[in-house]
C-alpha cells in the first residue's frame, strides 16, 4: 500500500509487537514470507507487503529509525500541509475557491489534543511516531485531509476552463463535499478518501474490511442531494476519489444515484476522467455553464 497514516507498521504486517526481540522479529519475517509466498499459494500483495515490511526494521539501525519516526517514508513532511506544486507552464490554472483539506486538518489538530490530554505539549502534531501512535479514527482523520490536498493538486492542472470549490458545507458543519468541479464536461460531486486499504464494489456501495462500516457513495449522494436543492442544480456525476492502489481499474462505475452517475476513480486517472466526461452524460457550455457558476457562488464553506 501506498505510504499513508493509515498504514500498517511493519510489526503488524509480520504480526509481531514492538517491543519484540530482533530474533524475533526475524523468526516472524521468515514465517510470513512462507505463509504469503505466490509459490505455495500465498496472496502476492501480502507477499510484498511482508517484504516491505523486513526491509524498514531488518537491522538494529533501521529499526531504531523507525521506531523513533525517523525511518524511511516517515518524513514529517510527509504529513505536513501540501502546496500544490510550482507550475512549469503559463496556462492558466483552474479557478479555485475554500481550502482544501483544511477542516480535516483542523479536525485533526482538536482529536489530537483530546488524545493527548488536555495541558500536554505537542511539539509536533505530524511527527510520524505520534500519528503511528493515535487511534485509527485520528490517523484516518489525516489520511482524509492528505487525500483532499492530493486531489486539489491534480484539479489545479484542469486549466481555466474549470472552477473547483473545495470544502463545502451542506446539512450542518458536520459533513461537507470535498470538492465540486464545474467544466465544459459537467458538474460534478467529490469525496476524496483513503480508507488505508483495498476496496471493491457491492451493489453500487464501496464495500471492504478497510471501510469499517462507511458507506460513502450513500454519503456523498446524500449531501449532493442537499447541496443540488438548496443551489437549483443537477450534478452530472458523482465521484470517489481513491488511492491509486485501492481499486483495480482506473474508473469503476458505481451505477446511477439520484439521477446521477457514480464513479469511483484512482487518483492518477481523476484529470483523464474529468476532461473527457463520463459516458452517455451531457456537455455543459454557453449560458448554462455561465448560469451554474453564478449559483455556485453562494456556497458555504464548512
Amino acid at each position: 500500500m501506498h505510504d499513508s497514516p493509515l498504514s500498517a507498521s511493519p510489526y503488524e504486517v509480520l504480526g509481531v509487537g514492538p517491543t519484540a526481540s530482533d530474533d524475533e522479529l526475524r523468526r516472524a519475517f521468515r514465517k510470513a514470507l512462507r505463509d504469503t509466498h505466490p509459490d505455495t499459494g500465498g496472496d502476492p500483495q501480502r507477499f510484498n507487503a511482508v517484504q516491505l515490511a523486513w526491509d524498514r526494521v531488518n537491522t538494529p539501525a533501521k529499526r531504531s529509525a523507525y521506531d523513533s519516526g525517523r525511518g524511511a517514508h516517515q518524513d514529517r513532511a510527509a504529513f505536513t500541509a501540501q502546496a500544490a506544486r510550482p507550475r512549469q507552464d503559463t496556462r492558466p490554472s483552474t479557478r479555485s475557491h475554500g481550502h482544501p483539506g483544511g477542516w480535516r486538518r483542523e479536525r485533526y489538530l482538536e482529536q489530537l489534543r483530546e488524545w493527548v490530554g488536555r495541558g500536554v505539549t505537542i511539539d509536533d502534531p505530524y511527527d510520524p511516531a505520534l500519528v503511528r501512535s493515535a487511534p485509527r479514527e485520528i490517523r484516518h482523520t489525516l489520511a482524509d485531509a492528505l487525500a483532499e490536498e492530493s486531489t486539489a493538486r491534480t484539479l489545479s492542472t484542469l486549466g481555466i476552463g474549470f472552477t473547483v470549490w473545495h470544502d463545502v458545507a451542506t446539512s450542518s458543519s458536520e459533513t461537507k463535499i470535498d470538492h465540486i468541479v464545474l467544466g465544459p464536461t459537467g458538474l460534478f460531486a467529490m469525496l476524496s478518501e483513503d480508507f488505508g486499504g483495498p476496496v471493491r464494489v457491492k451493489r453500487g456501495e464501496l464495500v471492504g474490511e478497510a471501510l469499517n462500516g462507511a458507506q460513502p457513495v450513500h454519503e456523498l449522494a446524500a449531501r449532493a442531494k442537499v447541496l443540488a436543492r438548496a443551489l437549483r442544480v443537477k450534478f452530472t456525476g458523482l465521484v470517489i476519489v481513491l488511492p491509486d492502489d485501492a481499486i483495480d481499474d482506473p474508473v469503476t462505475s458505481l451505477g446511477t444515484v439520484r439521477g446521477s452517475a457514480a464513479v469511483a476513480v484512482k487518483q492518477s486517472y481523476l484529470g483523464m476522467l474529468l476532461r473527457q466526461g463520463l459516458p452517455d452524460t451531457q456537455p455543459i457550455g454557453g449560458n448554462e455553464l455561465f448560469d451554474i457558476r453564478t449559483r455556485l457562488a453562494s456556497v458555504r464553506y464548512a
